[in-house]
C-alpha cells in the first residue's frame, strides 16, 4: 500500500494527458514530444492565434502552451501543427478504453477530453496493489497501447488528487504525485503563487491581497466572518479546500442534477463586425441553438444575451435577457424575441467583437404553451420542418441544409460547422 495508506481509506486518481494535443501530433508523425519543438495553432487565423498546446520540448525553451504565435521566439526552429479536433477526441477514447480495463465506468468522471478523476477505493485490495503502483501500471499501459505520456495525482479525496496532479506530481521523476490532508498542509500551504490551486484563479487572488491573504495557511487561519463577508457561500468551500477538504465524491458527481438547466452558444468573430452583420451572425447562432433545443426535446421561455466589443472601442460589454410569454421552442418567437433583445441594448454604431446567446430555464417539451393569438397549425409545420432538417444533418452532415443567409459574406455558421469546439474537425 502507499505509505501511510489504511486499508479503508478512500482513494482517488486525477489522470491528465501530458501536452495531449501536441502528443498526438507527435505520434502522427513519429515524433517525440519530449525532443520536439511543436506548437498546436490554426496558421490561417494569423500570428495572434493562440496556441492549443505545445510540447515540453519548446515548452524548456520558455514558451507556453497558451502563448500567441507571434509570441514564440523567431530563434527557436519549431513544427506548427494544424488542431485536428476529430483526432485528439479519437485518441481520447482509445485512452478511456484502457482505463475501463482497470475501473467500472461508475468510477470514472471525465473531466476534459485529456483529464479524468477515478475513484479508485476499491481497486487496491482487488488488484493486490497499493495506489501508487496501480497508477504507474494504468500510465505504462496508456503509453504502450496508445503512445502518449500521462501525469497522475493521488489523493484522500477529490481535490487533493487535483492538487497532486497540478502541482506535486509536475516535480516527480515519475510523474506521480501523492497528498493527503497532512502532507498537504505540510508541503503546500505556505507554497505561490496560490493562483497553481484549483478552482483559485486570478479574480480571487486579488480580493485576498486586498486582506494580505497570499496562501492557503493564511485563508485556513483567516477570520471566517471575513472570508463569508467577501466571498459569500463560495467560501466555505475555499476554507475547506485552504485545510485540504473536500466532501464531494464520485457518488455525488455521477448523481448531481442541477436545479436549472440552460443551453448556450458562444463565438469571438475574426474582426470587427459592425450592428448589421452582428445582427445576421446572431440570427445564424439562434437558429442553431433553437435547432438544438428541439433536439434535445425541451422548450424555454427565457433568452439571453451577452455582446462584448472591439478593444478599439474600450467599452464594456452588455448583456441582457428577456422572458418569453410561455415555453417554446419556436424557430419564429425565439428568433423576433432575440432580434428584439438584440436592437434593444445594442448601440447602432457599435463594433462587435464577441456574441453569445443562452436559452434558460429549460424543461421538457411536454411543457410547450402558446397564447390566443399563436396559430398552432403554423407551429406544428415549424415543428416538422425543424425535425427534418435535423434529419438531414444527422444523415449527410451539418452543411448538407442550410439558408440564404449562412452564404452571406462574413456569416460564420458554414465553417463553425466544419469545427469541433471552434476548432479545425
Amino acid at each position: 500500500m502507499t505509505k501511510g495508506q489504511r486499508k479503508d481509506e478512500n482513494f482517488y486518481l486525477c489522470i491528465d494527458l501530458k501536452s495531449f494535443y501536441a502528443s498526438v501530433e507527435c505520434r502522427e508523425r513519429g515524433l517525440d514530444p519530449m525532443t520536439t519543438n511543436l506548437v498546436v495553432a490554426d496558421p490561417s487565423r494569423g500570428d495572434k492565434t493562440i496556441c492549443l498546446a505545445a510540447t515540453p520540448a519548446i515548452k524548456k525553451l520558455g514558451v507556453s502552451s497558451r502563448c500567441r504565435v507571434f509570441e514564440i521566439p523567431k530563434s527557436i526552429d519549431y513544427i506548427m501543427a494544424p488542431p485536428r479536433m476529430s483526432l485528439y477526441m479519437k485518441y481520447s477514447a482509445r485512452v478511456y478504453k484502457v482505463y475501463l480495463k482497470y475501473f467500472d465506468k461508475d468510477d470514472i468522471h471525465i473531466y476534459s477530453i485529456d483529464e479524468v478523476f477515478i475513484d479508485a477505493s476499491k481497486y487496491s485490495r482487488i488488484y493486490g496493489k497499493d495506489m501508487k503502483l496501480l497508477a504507474k501500471t494504468v500510465m505504462e499501459d496508456v503509453y504502450r497501447t496508445v503512445g502518449i505520456r500521462s501525469a497522475c495525482g493521488i489523493g484522500t479525496n477529490l481535490y487533493l488528487c487535483k492538487i497532486a496532479l497540478d502541482i506535486t506530481a509536475k516535480h516527480s521523476s515519475d510523474g506521480i504525485g501523492y497528498l493527503d490532508e497532512k502532507l498537504y498542509r505540510q508541503l503546500l500551504w505556505n507554497h505561490r503563487p496560490i493562483t497553481d490551486f484549483w478552482r483559485i484563479g486570478r479574480g480571487t487572488a486579488k480580493r485576498l491581497e486586498r486582506y494580505g491573504i497570499y496562501t492557503m495557511e493564511q485563508i485556513a487561519k483567516a477570520d471566517r466572518n471575513l472570508m463569508f463577508k467577501v466571498f459569500g457561500v463560495d467560501a466555505e468551500l475555499i476554507i475547506d479546500h485552504a485545510w485540504g477538504r473536500e466532501t464531494a465524491t464520485m457518488a455525488d458527481i455521477k448523481g448531481y442534477e442541477p436545479k436549472s438547466n440552460s443551453i448556450s452558444s458562444g463565438q469571438v468573430l475574426f474582426h470587427d463586425y459592425n450592428f448589421e452583420k452582428g445582427r445576421l451572425i446572431l440570427h445564424e447562432m439562434t437558429e442553431l441553438l433553437v435547432l438544438d433545443l428541439v433536439d434535445k426535446k425541451l422548450v424555454t421561455d427565457n433568452i439571453g444575451l451577452y455582446v462584448g466589443f472591439s478593444n478599439r472601442e474600450n467599452i464594456a460589454p452588455v448583456h441582457g435577457s428577456m422572458s418569453l410569454s410561455f415555453y417554446t421552442s419556436s424557430m419564429k418567437i425565439i428568433q423576433k424575441s432575440m432580434d428584439d433583445l438584440y436592437c434593444r441594448i445594442i448601440d447602432e454604431n457599435s463594433l462587435i467583437r464577441r456574441i453569445s446567446i443562452s436559452f434558460n430555464r429549460l424543461l421538457g417539451e411536454e411543457n410547450e404553451g402558446f397564447d390566443l393569438f399563436t396559430d398552432t397549425n403554423e407551429l406544428k409545420e415549424e415543428k416538422q420542418i425543424s425535425h427534418t432538417i435535423l434529419d438531414i444533418k444527422k444523415k449527410f452532415g451539418r452543411n448538407a441544409i442550410f439558408k440564404g443567409m449562412n452564404l452571406e459574406k462574413d456569416a460564420t455558421t458554414l465553417e463553425r460547422n466544419r469545427q469541433i469546439g471552434g476548432h479545425k474537425a
